[in-house]
């Protein structure tokens, strides 16, 4: 049996500064690095001692430390891939998301939404992202591991699992999944059939003490 774990990472710098994150370097706060924590000793938890176990991240400040905090409690490192992270919006990286929001094109509600131009300069479409997003994830179901962890941001989070669903691309023009930063998303591959299952979206770790 393989399973999946979709870690979106927790709070970081650009949530409390009401900025756009995208490839914006932003770190972890103090709370998102204690949330990071808390991933990590969830996913002990969860994987037997022993069993193969692999760890992939974006490469970006605030998804790298979770991987390392994740990898700190499994005993593993984690490797990092640009190819995990959150959708490109170019120019307005880094700017107060106000900034964005009276620029942004919304998608039409009907017709091909994944390629539309959203109308910021230098920012991936929908369809980019999920394009590279496949590639990767693809070369990580590759391997043999029982047990994969995946640490992305909240954008990536639909197009990861998916790609694991082996649902078309052309098939998400409207479905999201929604995160939390900081939640554990799961996906399983049975051994007998090998279906693969969506068995629990983004649950946060509680806090103890």
């Amino acid at each position: 049996m393989r399973t999946l774990y979709i870690v979106t990472h927790p709070e970081a710098t650009h949530h409390i500064d009401g900025l756009v994150g995208g490839w914006y370097d932003s770190e972890l706060t103090a709370t998102g690095r204690e949330a990071a924590d808390r991933v990590g000793a969830s996913l002990r938890n969860r994987i037997p001692p022993g069993e193969h176990t692999e760890l992939y991240s974006s490469d970006l400040k605030r998804a790298a430390p979770t991987a390392e905090a994740i990898g700190a409690h499994l005993g593993i490192p984690p490797v990092f891939d640009a190819r995990l992270r959150e959708k490109s919006y170019g120019v307005a990286e880094g700017k107060p998301q106000a900034w964005l929001d009276e620029r942004f094109q919304t998608p039409p509600r009907d017709g091909e939404r994944l390629s539309h131009d959203e109308g910021i300069e230098g920012a991936e479409t929908m369809h980019a992202l999920a394009t590279r997003i496949y590639e990767v994830v693809d070369e990580i179901l590759e391997r043999p591991s029982h047990h994969q962890v995946i640490c992305t941001h909240g954008g990536a989070l639909t197009f990861v699992a998916a790609a694991f669903l082996r649902l078309p691309i052309e098939a998400l023009q409207h479905m999201r999944l929604r995160a939390r930063p900081g939640g554990i998303t799961v996906l399983r591959e049975d051994d007998y059939f090998h279906n693969r299952s969506l068995v629990e979206l983004n649950s946060i770790p509680p806090q103890h003490g």
